[in-house]
């Protein structure tokens, strides 16, 4: 592709109004959007609303003006993203705090079932978590085994099976109702964390037979650095399972200040603590974009950038590790490089700011709400002059940071 081309398909790109929607600096080719999403202009104005009018004006009436309904109605705009019904998704506390909640959910269902199976070089938030969650509950175990393995692994003691839909450092994504199914057929639950696929690839949740899933908001949804998270649990769950982080907001009659837990119906037993107003307002605002996007088309441009970047960096003799089928992997790409780190430092000197994945990992996002083609195509030309000039080399492109 040359630049003409990729600008004929900017012209006909039916979602390039959008990029308008974010506030994107001059001079900067941001590929980073899998991991912190760009700012949505209309976002620092509801902050402000939230902050001076809401907070400042209102004081806590507000929380009887919009505040205490807020997880629930912006589950409820999650929800068409995932392929959920709306009273199957609620917004609140983090993606780590809602796997615990789930995993420990889960193990609790059925005591003979005291085993959660996971991947190998899974995100490691999610089996840090697990670690943590096997160990509240009696004869509690984890269990990880290699991509390749997981099908056979899940026996009569798996309570669940814990996945990443899409693989952050790989993009691979898993078949969603395969796996489903083989956990069903034993008997098992699975917990999907869809943080890496929501706003970038299609999820049908109900349609898989889905049990439960996690998700974050600072992603491809565009709801800032530490976004509160969303938690799904399929309807046949919601009064079977119970939220062991028992807290007063998912609490039946939170102003009643009973001594005793009753876990309110439906998904607002998963609320804990008291909501996260500030964050919830610049999510919400994210959410609202969402309105106008065409999914189908939303998809088709993901694998279209795809295409750009990885016929660059085949030009540059990089190797790529994500899938070429689009079927089978999310919205970014990975090459491997030895010196990768160097390698992303070096870029993002010239403008392209993309990631490292430790050891070896070069990591780019494609975001079609607001990359343009020729965004794309100019990153690939400047990945294959950092490549063919090595300025990678640098010494001081190799001191690392605390954040890669």
């Amino acid at each position: 592709m040359d630049l003409a081309q990729a600008r004929a398909l900017d012209a006909a790109d039916p979602l390039a109004a959008m990029r308008e929607r974010f506030a994107l600096p001059a001079g900067v080719i941001y590929l980073d959007g899998n991991s912190l999403g760009a700012l949505p202009r209309a976002t620092p104005a509801a902050l402000a609303d939230a902050a001076g009018r809401q907070w400042g004006e209102r004081l806590i009436r507000s929380w009887n003006e919009g505040w205490i309904d807020a997880p629930r109605r912006l589950g409820a705009k999650i929800a068409p993203l995932i392929g959920a019904a709306a009273d199957e998704v609620i917004v609140g506390d983090s993606t780590s705090a809602n796997l615990y909640k789930l995993i420990v959910a889960a193990l609790r269902l059925d005591p003979t079932r005291t085993e959660v199976v996971s991947e190998a070089g899974n995100f490691p938030t999610d089996l840090h978590i697990a670690e943590g969650a096997v160990a509240c509950v009696p004869s509690g175990t984890l269990h990880i085994v290699p991509r390749a393995d997981l099908a056979g692994a899940i026996g009569k003691r798996t309570a669940l099976l814990l996945l990443t839909h899409v693989h952050y450092k790989t993009a691979e994504r898993f078949d969603m109702v395969a796996l489903t199914h083989a956990a069903h057929d034993a008997g098992a639950l699975v917990l999907w964390d869809l943080s890496h696929s929501v706003g970038a690839v299609p999820i049908d949740l109900d349609g898989c037979d889905a049990d439960l899933a996690v998700g974050c908001g600072y992603k491809y949804l565009n709801g800032g650095p530490g976004a509160p998270a969303f938690l799904y649990v399929a309807r046949r769950w919601q009064e079977r399972l119970a939220n062991p982080l028992s807290g007063w907001m998912g609490h039946a009659a939170p102003f009643a200040f009973e001594d005793g837990y009753r876990p309110a119906p439906g998904m607002t037993r998963w609320l804990s603590g008291t909501p996260a107003i500030l964050g919830l307002a610049a999510l919400e605002t994210a959410l609202d974009l969402w309105s106008d996007v065409d999914r189908a088309a939303l998809w088709a441009k993901s694998a279209a950038l795809f295409a750009i970047l990885a016929a660059a960096g085949d030009a540059a003799g990089l190797p790529c590790v994500s899938p070429r089928d689009p079927a089978h992997r999310g919205s970014h790409i990975s090459f491997r490089h030895p010196d990768a780190y160097a390698l992303t430092q070096a870029l993002i000197a010239r403008g392209v700011i993309g990631d490292f994945r430790d050891p070896d990992i070069l990591r780019l996002g494609l975001t079609p709400l607001y990359l343009s083609h020729e965004d794309v195509w100019r990153a690939g030309e400047t990945l294959r002059e950092v490549i063919a000039t090595e300025v990678w080399r640098d010494p001081a492109f190799a001191e690392r940071r605390p954040v890669t």
